[in-house]
């Protein structure tokens, strides 16, 4: 099962002795590979920063509830993340500069930085709503709700969502098994069938990234698939749980490989190969997997890459910037 539906947070499985998975020599530089933000839905709710090989910076909440479903750093240092029961922004010295806790009985697992100012969320729930918040101000700018198949059975309905150029927003709607683009009043633009869609990356070119059941596949804005990704293509790896792809400026592909420490099995526990970079060609050039100290990184959910400074922050939805 790719996402973690149905656990009781807080009834924490024993983990299993770690199994390794994948060639027992991996491709690539490990950790030294890329300079990267790392964040999983682990017990303590882990981030971490990983520079020229080494974890230099980490945070976590072992006392708090819920898990990191989504993070980014901000080009000042700061970090917004999406934590299940709330949204916080911490600076690099793990301050808060704003936090959200959402009502009881409904969730949040993705945020986005538009400029300093305001941050995006999608709060599960019913109904589910999109909303926009100066966090400044305090005030709700945009507000409006989103479809869902199941409204009372809250953890499912949605995971990730990103900003594209224009604009507009594309949504991952996991229990209606469908990518829909919208534009900031909440019309649909757009809409692509998906199975459970976890991840949606938009592309520069236009083109999108899908990361559900079957695996990865980028599709143009039309529906046309042009590049797909599947575990057929990664022999000798195991990989059951893809969840989010992002494009380098290489033109390679990184796909994330989800492990759960609430319920997990030998299949999809410890030890598993935490993320890979292929080539167009499907090679296989970087794999990830860290699971013992000093660089026990824990499940992967989501990464940024820091190779080269970015503004993630710099993006607009409609007027909103």
């Amino acid at each position: 099962m790719i996402a973690c539906f149905g656990l009781l947070t807080g009834l924490h499985a024993q983990t299993p002795p770690t199994v390794v998975h994948g060639p027992a020599q991996l491709p690539g530089k490990g950790l030294a590979q890329h300079d990267f933000l790392y964040a999983g839905e682990s017990h303590n709710r882990r981030i971490f920063i990983v520079r020229k090989g080494q974890i230099v910076w980490s945070y976590d909440d072992p006392a708090g509830r819920g898990e990191v479903s989504d993070a980014v750093m901000l080009s000042n240092g700061n970090i917004l993340f999406a934590h299940q029961f709330g949204v916080t922004e911490i600076t690099p010295d793990k301050k808060v500069v704003w936090n959200y806790e959402p009502p009881a009985g409904h969730e949040v697992h993705t945020a986005i930085p538009i400029g300093t100012d305001h941050v995006l969320y999608i709060q599960n729930g019913d109904p589910a709503i999109l909303r926009v918040v100066n966090i400044v101000t305090g005030k709700t700018e945009r507000e409006f709700n989103l479809a869902t198949k199941q409204p009372v059975s809250v953890h499912g309905q949605f995971r990730h969502a990103r900003l594209t150029t224009q604009g507009t927003l594309l949504v991952a709607h996991m229990d209606l098994s469908k990518v829909v683009e919208y534009d900031s009043t909440g019309k649909e633009l757009a809409s692509y069938p998906a199975d459970v869609p976890w991840g949606v990356t938009p592309l520069p070119g236009g083109n999108i990234l899908i990361t559900d059941r079957h695996g990865v596949r980028e599709i143009t804005h039309s529906g046309n698939a042009v590049w797909t990704f599947s575990t057929v293509d990664a022999p000798g790896y195991a990989l059951p749980n893809m969840q989010q792809a992002w494009r380098l400026p290489n033109g390679n592909t990184v796909v994330d490989n989800w492990s759960s420490e609430w319920n997990p099995s030998p299949e999809s526990g410890p030890g598993t190969v935490q993320a890979i970079e292929l080539t167009p060609a499907k090679q296989i050039v970087w794999a990830l997997r860290e699971w013992e100290p000093p660089a026990n990184l824990g499940p992967a959910t989501t990464i940024q890459f820091l190779d080269e400074p970015s503004a993630p922050e710099n993006v607009h939805f409609g007027e909103i910037r």
